[in-house]
């Protein structure tokens, strides 16, 4: 395994950090206004939260801020400090990549489903119970920002 491969030699790159947010509206104004981030797109999640891409126009560093509303399956008290969602991984096969790592002893926190009939993502955790999204590459393609 060489710097940036799994172990069957593919790159499984990090695409992007996602924090969980109290108030959407608040934390665009921090991010794009104050830090100078710039907005790459936005979308509704199958069970009802939103999301925005976010990306630091010199560094090409990508945030994704979350908000899952009351209600959502996700939605969870929040902790100052505990932010963090998930790593944000692209890979060919997602259900491979998942099914190779719940063999290897990782749990499935979230088990892979095809995302508005276009492509399959899912989540599993680390040792330390940090979510990573799993998720087809090809969706991704350079066709531009997500």
């Amino acid at each position: 395994m060489g710097p940036g491969r799994g172990p069957t030699g593919e790159t499984t790159p990090i695409r992007y950090v996602g924090i969980r947010v109290t108030d959407l509206e608040r934390s665009l104004r921090f991010y794009c206004e104050g830090l100078g981030l710039r907005e790459q797109g936005r979308g509704h999640m199958s069970h009802g939260g939103t999301f925005v891409g976010l990306e630091d126009p010199v560094s090409h560093f990508r945030l994704e801020l979350n908000f899952y509303p009351p209600g959502s399956p996700f939605a969870a008290p929040y902790v100052p400090g505990e932010g963090l969602d998930h790593l944000g991984i692209d890979v060919p096969d997602a259900r491979a990549l998942i099914e190779r790592l719940r063999r290897g002893g990782a749990r499935v926190a979230v088990e892979p489903w095809l995302e508005g009939g276009r492509y399959w993502i899912g989540f599993v955790e680390d040792p330390d119970g940090n979510w990573v999204e799993i998720e087809d590459a090809a969706v991704n393609a350079p066709s531009g920002p997500s």
